[in-house]
């Protein structure tokens, strides 16, 4: 399994997907005793119609706390969240979920643009540019979070 020491954000967006597999195709959740504990997780926690794992939940609560941090001692780092905002709240918007925090929002794009992609539709220019944007400011994060945990 991927592991959120490595690069949380990945971790988070892995887990997501292994989720929704694992929803669509719950006749593969004994191929390996990765998915066979991630599907057992699943029904312990009365997530297989939807939601996320504790695990994934947990490790992006971790992000929120450091994304909170960082906006409160980095300028750099809030005006790349102010810049990236307006297309954050359009993609709110457009979700059942609009109240979602800007970093779960972040998450959610990237991950919808993976569902694109694999789908082989075109992604706009403007979405090109928001997920570089969304994608730089998670990698930051990481990147962070993985200091932070090296330092302790």
């Amino acid at each position: 399994m991927k592991s959120k020491k490595n690069n949380i954000a990945e971790y988070i967006l892995y887990l997501w997907q292994m989720e929704d597999y694992l929803r669509a195709f719950p006749q593969n959740a004994d191929a390996t005793p990765e998915l066979h504990e991630l599907n057992e997780m699943m029904h312990r926690e009365g997530i297989m119609e939807g939601g996320h794992l504790a695990l994934a939940q947990n490790a992006l609560a971790e992000m929120e706390d450091l994304h909170t941090q960082l906006l409160n001692e980095d300028a750099m780092y809030r005006a790349a969240i102010i810049r990236l905002t307006p297309q954050l709240n359009l993609l709110k918007a457009k979700t059942d979920r609009p109240t979602m925090s800007d970093l779960e929002a972040c998450f959610t794009l990237l991950y919808q643009i993976m569902l694109l992609h694999l789908q082989k539709r075109e992604i706009s220019p403007e979405t090109v540019s928001v997920q570089q944007q969304a994608t730089q400011l998670l990698q930051f994060l990481s990147k962070t979070y993985l200091n932070d945990q090296m330092s302790k």
